[in-house]
Parts: structure tokens; sequence; C-alpha cells
């Protein structure tokens, strides 16, 4: 993604730090030569990974948290050794699950506010798909990050980014985002609450109904048309 590249390379450079503001969307779209609904996409999708931060009314800035990996790795790997939707689908299960269950034991108080804050944005942008997606995404995030563990964290990353992906194509067509977001609450409720067993059950059944709701429209895709971003979330996915 042109946007996505663009913003990397000034970060790399040192042309842009942490907590600088990038130029305005309508100079930016210029220098790149892409139309601003392009620019937003690329904006989006590094706001959902944590590499940038929308702040109303004054423009879009660089943030000061830790950087997500790139997602194409995973993608090159997909290609490759033809990863299956299916097996995507069980090692996010198994994966993110997981984190939960570590999540309840181990998140902080910030990390449950955090939490909080995304499932309040998610209620607020149920009419806008786009920007539902960047806090969903966020919340897997944060639930990663509060697991405790890098490795598991980088794994997820990894996963989270191919989601992004591909759901910034489809979310359009996401049909339950209000029962998305009662999901999520539920599996913030079970890590505010500390109880891992709930938390692991409560994120494998949110998973198996995104799962569910897919199976038929990926089963009757052809291999050649799903790429391993096409595997981390369906097509009319309970979003998230």
């Amino acid at each position: 993604m042109q946007v996505v590249d663009h913003v990397r390379s000034l970060i790399a450079s040192g042309e842009v730090k942490p907590g600088d503001r990038l130029p305005p969307e309508r100079e930016l779209a210029r220098e790149l030569k892409i139309s601003r609904s392009s620019l937003r996409a690329g904006i989006g999708f590094l706001s959902a990974m944590g590499v940038l931060k929308s702040r109303h009314g004054a423009g879009t800035f660089v943030s000061s948290g830790p950087p997500a990996l790139d997602s194409s790795s995973l993608s090159v790997l997909g290609a490759l050794h033809g990863f299956l939707p299916w097996q995507m689908f069980e090692a996010r299960l198994v994966l993110e699950s997981s984190i939960a269950a570590l999540a309840a034991e181990r998140a902080t108080d910030e990390h449950v506010a955090e939490l909080a804050e995304e499932v309040a944005e998610m209620y607020a942008a149920l009419t806008d798909p786009q920007e539902y997606l960047i806090h969903d995404v966020r919340f897997h995030r944060t639930i990663a990050r509060a697991a405790g563990n890098p490795i598991l964290g980088a794994l997820m990353e990894t996963i989270t980014a191919n989601l992004y992906d591909y759901r910034s194509k489809t979310v359009e067509k996401a049909q339950d985002l209000k029962e998305s977001a009662e999901m999520h609450r539920e599996i913030f409720r079970a890590i505010k609450s500390r109880n891992p067993a709930l938390a692991r059950q409560t994120m494998e059944k949110h998973l198996n109904l995104a799962r569910t709701a897919q199976a038929a429209e990926i089963e009757q895709a052809q291999p050649s048309q799903i790429s391993i971003a096409d595997t981390s979330e369906p097509a009319r996915i309970i979003s998230g």
C-alpha cells in the first residue's frame, strides 16, 4: 500500500518522529498522486496497527507506542505454501483464546482502561464500519499486549495486520456490528473480572461465530482466489 510505505519511510528516515503531526490530507494525497479515499484507507490501516493516531480537529500524529509488525512475511508464506482458510482460523483460535486467558491474569489497570475505551469507541462507530474496524483491531492488539508475552504478541501482530488488510476491503458488508460490539464487551468483562476460563471461552465463542458465518462463502471460493490476507477473516464476518 503506497501510503503505508510512504509513512514508514518517513519514520525510518527520521523525517517524522513520535508525536509529530503528518501533513494535511490534501497535501499528502497530492504528493503521492492518489485519491483522498485511498489516503484515508492507508491512514486507517496505520491507525489500527498503532503507528498513527488521529485526533479529532487536530490531525494525524505518529504514535509514541511500539510499532506494529509488517504482515508481508505471513502473506509470502501463505502464497508459497498455500495456507488454507481453515488453517488460519484454527491458528487464530488456538492463539488468541490462550492470549485472552493470559490477559485476564496479567492485564494492568491501564490495559483494562484501554480495552474499555476501545469497546466504547466500537459502540460509537456502529454506523461507520471503517472506523469500527480500527477500534476492533486495536481491541485485539491491546489484549495481546496485556498477555505480557512479547513472542505471543509478535505472532498476534502479524495475524492482526493481515486481518486488517482484508477486513478493510469487506467491512462495509458487515451486518452485525452491534452484535460484534456486544461480544467484544463480553470478552472485556471477562478480562476485567480476572477470569481466565471465561476470557478463553468468550474469545472462542466470538471467533467461532465469525468463522461459522463465513464457512459457506469461503468453501465456494477457488483456492487461487484466497490469499493469506483473505484467510484472516471472512467477507461477511461478524467483525472482529
